[in-house]
């Protein structure tokens, strides 16, 4: 069974508080936007799926506990709520994305004949519900296409990943994206071995990955992230697979900072480098990751480490959460639920599957988190990979 980074029930949140693991495993009441928010900011919660399930849980959440509103009301509460959830963390597009769709949602139905504020609150709540759903099975798939794609590519001998910061369960509402990849190399009996990096400053590989990774008993090795070159020349190293915060239309990736140069010493090494990001992840209205805002966290992060300061006082700092890795380095594919694709063919790829989803499978999504993802009819399970 995978860890569970959110439980949540109708009207009832909380978070697994990943700022204490490995330490302590401890889960932490969310009773509204204010609380998630928090939460997100202080990195209580993470991951770019991860981070837009809380905020619309948070807001079903307060929703299903406030007392009622008038429709106007209502609808003003939402709409604030949402854009002040996206402010938490910027470079995640996950977040923004939701609230954008679920703003919209919330529009159309306020604007139905015979809506009142008990049947948008309603709708509203199922919506946030269903995102928690959604994410769970497109990781699933995610996983699958990325597994078999790799097989594929390095027939008749297991598979030897190395992967960057936290991309799991953690990290998502369940099974994971790159971390989910591995998870079904793993299943397959394909997987030879993992390699995860601690992720300076914040060590989620070291706090975060490897965490998961004895967890579910997948073999793995953590190194510094200063290895990871090295690793690549002495390791067997088969395929380099990492998550992404944000996509955007050209392929350009914004990942944890260090991804940058992992994809670099990749291409030196000819060694497949991979992104693992849901459609959700995917900003097709930038054009390009020179215009990717990257979020610079504080220096502290960086200068001290669980409260004791290891560098020397008076140096300066630069923290940046993020890098943008090109697109032209991405040489193994983006995965993503509907299959895996080029950079160069994800725009393209995504406005047509997203279309035949929309239009062929309306509210598809399972009420049961842990039912298996299986073929819908219409498109909606595309081989791509």
């Amino acid at each position: 069974m995978s860890l569970e980074s959110v439980r949540y029930s109708r009207g009832s949140l909380a978070v697994l508080n990943q700022l204490l693991l490995p330490r302590e495993s401890r889960y932490e009441p969310i009773s509204g936007v204010r609380e998630a928010w928090e939460a997100i900011r202080a990195m209580k919660v993470r991951g770019a799926p991860a981070i837009a399930i809380v905020g619309c849980l948070s807001l079903a959440v307060e929703l299903h506990r406030a007392e009622a509103k008038e429709k106007e009301q209502l609808l003003t509460f939402v709409l604030d709520s949402l854009a002040f959830l996206v402010t938490s963390r910027p470079t995640a597009v996950n977040m923004a994305r939701a609230a954008g769709e679920l703003s919209a949602f919330v529009r159309r139905e306020a604007e139905r004949a015979g809506a009142t504020s008990e049947s948008i609150q309603e709708s509203v709540i199922r919506w946030a519900e269903d995102l928690l759903m959604k994410d769970t099975q497109d990781n699933k798939k995610i996983g699958d296409h990325g597994a078999r794609h790799l097989v594929r590519r390095i027939p008749g001998q297991p598979v030897t990943v190395l992967t960057h910061c936290n991309t799991g369960s953690l990290a998502t509402a369940g099974y994971g994206t790159a971390l989910g990849v591995i998870r079904s190399l793993h299943a397959m009996g394909r997987l030879a071995h993992v390699y995860c990096t601690e992720t300076r400053p914040y060590n989620q590989g070291a706090r975060l990955t490897a965490y998961e990774l004895v967890y579910e008993k997948i073999p793995a090795t953590l190194i510094a992230d200063s290895m990871a070159s090295v690793a690549m020349k002495e390791k067997g190293v088969s395929a380099v697979v990492v998550g992404a915060d944000r996509v955007v239309a050209n392929g350009d990736t914004a990942n944890k900072v260090g991804t940058y140069q992992l994809a670099i010493a990749a291409k030196h090494h000819g060694i497949p480098f991979y992104v693992a990001a849901p459609s959700t992840s995917c900003d097709l209205d930038l054009k390009e990751g020179a215009h990717i805002v990257i979020e610079e966290r504080p220096g502290e992060e960086l200068t001290d480490l669980n409260g004791e300061r290891i560098a020397a006082r008076g140096i300066g700092v630069w923290n940046p959460a993020f890098d943008v890795t090109p697109c032209g380095l991405i040489t193994g594919g983006i995965i993503t639920e509907f299959g895996v694709f080029a950079p160069q063919e994800l725009q393209a790829a995504l406005a047509k599957f997203t279309k035949e989803r929309s239009s062929n499978c309306p509210q598809k999504v399972s009420r049961d988190p842990s039912a298996e993802v299986e073929k819908e009819p219409g498109g909606c399970n595309p081989e791509q990979d």
